[in-house]
């Protein structure tokens, strides 16, 4: 049986989104069955639609169904890629985080594969931090962190996070940040694999 991944990602101005997308293609490239959810957005409207590049993502990503509980439990392993606010994860994230309570508290989170990512404004922006932030949460659930550690020379070339893939916004995509995404996602799938062998 293939493994479930859900990749589940909070965007503003799109990083996190094409972040998700790269780790869906690189999952689905090992077999995996992906279900890519966005983070429901909880900023009054008239803020999102008060600043023009805000808005254009949320457009963009209408396609795009959003992340419910259910989704966590169909799941094998969960794949959370989000931007930093002042060293944490956004307050989206975290009232979805809160929804997760009752899934939790019947161990339906437990013993699965999990691995995260992150972006900021700049280099030294807390991606780490927040990273490091949602694997205290990840211990809660009793799930089994997967980080990328230094497992893959592409990880010293995209900037050498061995907690997961962080990325600057604005800078491109290159070869080498595809590169880390895709093998913390081979790594993920991999250890799901063993999890449910």
């Amino acid at each position: 049986m293939p493994v479930k991944l859900a990749i589940l990602f909070y965007t503003t101005y799109g990083t996190n989104h094409r972040m998700a997308e790269i780790a869906d293609e690189a999952a689905r490239a090992t077999g995996a069955e992906v279900r890519l959810r966005k983070i429901a957005e909880t900023a009054p409207a008239s803020v999102v639609n008060g600043q023009e590049a805000w808005k254009a993502q949320v457009e963009r990503m209408a396609d795009i169904a959003e992340a419910r509980p259910e989704d966590l439990d169909w799941a094998d392993a969960y794949l959370f890629s989000a931007p930093t606010r002042f060293g944490a994860g956004p307050s989206q994230l975290r009232a979805f985080i809160d929804t997760l309570g009752p899934l939790w508290s019947q161990g339906k989170l437990a013993d699965k594969a999990v691995s995260a990512m992150s972006s900021a404004q700049n280099v030294h922006g807390g991606q780490e931090a927040t990273i490091l932030g949602l694997y205290t949460t990840f211990l809660h659930w009793g799930s089994i962190i997967v980080a990328p550690g230094y497992t893959d020379p592409v990880l010293f070339k995209s900037g050498g996070n061995p907690y997961g893939y962080s990325h600057t916004q604005g800078a491109e995509f290159d070869e080498a940040a595809r590169g880390a995404i895709a093998h913390q996602v081979r790594r993920l799938v991999k250890m799901a694999e063993k999890l449910s062998a």
